[in-house]
């Protein structure tokens, strides 16, 4: 049966942050809210809760998974980011922006673009994610909360637990999301350009 915390959106209970951190470390799938919709999140590293998370989300390996971390510091890990990329994630960090980068090592192959070997990354302006970012120090995998069939996002959490039990490890009910998704933003090439606009506003790029 899947666990259910309540924690405080802007003070996360440190017990349940740390309880949720075991969950995910043990292998889990955990529902978590962010600044926008809900998300299914799980370890990086973790092969099989990724594949499990591509089919309870009905996506194939095409789909670009995003990557969540803490701060501006921890992206350079997992991108190349140069001088112009930096001031324009300075800027907008954290917040509702998913910026597309060219991957390093440190992301599994499989993860990354499969043709451009680039990665979807992001710092959430959300205290509950932050924190649980910070108990696990390292970077959690993501989707956006939309199951297979259906037109609009999760963002009730009520409605995450009552469709995903028995799915999934763990939802975190941080109060009601937003439908509207992240800002997304490729980077890689000489100007930015705007790939799907969201709850971020696209003229922080100059778009």
């Amino acid at each position: 049966m899947t666990q259910y915390f309540e924690v405080h959106p802007q003070n996360p209970q440190a017990r349940l942050i740390r309880q949720a951190a075991q969950i995910i470390q043990g292998g889990g799938i955990v529902a978590a809210p962010t600044d926008s919709a809900y998300a299914l999140v799980c370890r990086l590293d973790d092969k099989a809760a990724v594949e499990k998370l591509r089919r309870i989300r009905g996506v194939d390996e095409k789909h670009h998974l995003t990557l969540l971390v803490r701060d501006l510091s921890e992206i350079a890990t997992y991108a190349r980011v140069d001088n112009r990329q930096y001031r324009q994630l300075k800027a907008v960090t954290p917040g509702p922006y998913t910026v597309i980068l060219e991957a390093t090592k440190e992301v599994p192959r499989r993860l990354s673009h499969p043709s451009r070997k680039t990665i979807g990354i992001r710092v959430p302006e959300n205290a509950i994610l932050l924190a649980l970012l910070a108990e696990l120090g390292e970077p959690l995998i993501g989707t956006t909360l939309q199951l297979p069939g259906d037109d609009n996002m999760l963002s009730d959490p009520d409605e995450v637990r009552e469709r995903l039990d028995r799915q999934i490890e763990l939802v975190i009910d941080g109060g009601a999301g937003t439908l509207e998704p992240t800002t997304i933003i490729d980077l890689t090439g000489p100007d930015a350009e705007l790939v799907r606009e969201g709850r971020g506003d696209p003229a922080a790029f100059g778009l």
